[in-house]
């Protein structure tokens, strides 16, 4: 096996985020669901933006999030995701170079337009996400860097993509090429939702041994195995792949592989201000980890960090320096 290129390369929705600060009682008269992630249309996107207060737009999208706290921490990383040849377009492909992460994938002329997530955020840091996915939905297989993929110790992928029926078939061609080339495929399932509509999909992977790392967190763990038990949920999972790490916001995370369990507290935060981005960052650290050999309480302890740091703030990519953190609290 050669060496590889990338630590991690990722596939997933290419979003900018567009966030703003607002009462409960807007998400009420809005007809929202707190706390939750809606896919809508160009109409409704425009309406609820023309609703939101003063906003700020930030590249995001939850692949591509996990890659900027990675980056962030020093690891290798490569992009893969579709944006229109507009100027949330640009934003979005200069963010991601500017993270020191490779992105080569090339804008797509026309209609939709670069996706956008439109992201409402309460007092209490609860983050309510309204997404038009855009180009980002129409992901073609020959848009694949199928070198590059071959190329990452990791593939990445994120459950969201799995949803539109280009980027699945994409993401599909995308694992072959990764264990062809004996590469590591991790998965996040992303949200309840993805599950509800794609979760016999994702039991199939898993039963064919496709997911070497799989992420979610204690709704999803519920919704993929049917059982809203915590602890007769891994049971059920953790057989089925060799690394499960599930997260349990303020009550910490769990990660079992080949039969060995660690379980971390979450990190002390003096004030949480949006939760946007917590999972995606959790599971950065957690890979930055994996692919270094760490133990997997360390693996936790990392993701427990970068997530921390995120949800002190607003946004979903990094604002302290990470290195710097971990080499406080871990040493």
């Amino acid at each position: 096996m050669t060496e590889p290129r990338y630590d991690v390369i990722a596939i997933g929705n290419a979003i900018v985020d567009v966030m703003a600060p607002c009462e409960d009682s807007l998400i009420q008269e809005l007809g929202l669901t707190r706390g939750g992630m809606e896919l809508v249309d160009a109409d409704r996107a425009d309406a609820l933006y023309r609703a939101m207060g003063p906003a700020r737009e930030i590249s995001g999208g939850s692949a591509a999030n996990t890659l900027a706290g990675l980056s962030a921490l020093g690891a290798r990383c490569a992009f893969i995701g579709q944006v229109a040849d507009d100027q949330l377009g640009e934003v979005f492909a200069h963010d991601i170079r500017a993270s020191g992460i490779d992105f080569d994938t090339p804008s797509r002329p026309g209609q939709p337009p670069t996706a956008r997530c439109l992201i409402f955020v309460t007092p209490d840091g609860q983050r309510t996400m309204n997404t038009f996915l855009g180009a980002s939905q129409f992901l073609a297989q020959d848009r694949l860097d199928e070198d590059a993929v071959a190329g990452g110790s990791i593939l990445y992928l994120e459950g969201y993509l799995w949803d539109p029926e280009e980027p699945r078939a994409a993401m599909r061609r995308a694992i072959e090429a990764a264990r062809a080339a004996g590469r590591k495929v991790a998965f996040t399932l992303s949200d309840p939702f993805v599950i509800s509509r794609h979760g016999d999909d994702f039991r199939r992977l898993i039963d064919a041994g496709q997911i070497d790392i799989l992420f979610a967190n204690h709704l999803e763990l519920a919704a993929l195995t049917g059982t809203d038990d915590f602890q007769a949920g891994l049971d059920s999972l953790s057989p089925k792949v060799p690394v499960l790490v599930v997260t349990r916001g303020e009550h910490g995370a769990s990660a079992i592989a080949r039969g060995e369990r660690a379980d971390v507290a979450a990190e002390p935060v003096e004030r949480v201000i949006d939760t946007t981005g917590a999972g995606d960052l959790f599971a950065a650290g957690f890979l930055f980890g994996h692919v270094r050999g760490e133990s997997l309480e360390r693996c936790l302890r990392l993701g427990a960090i970068a997530a921390a740091e995120i949800i002190s703030h607003y946004g979903a990519r990094p604002e302290a320096d990470l290195q710097a953190l971990v080499a406080d609290k871990l040493g």
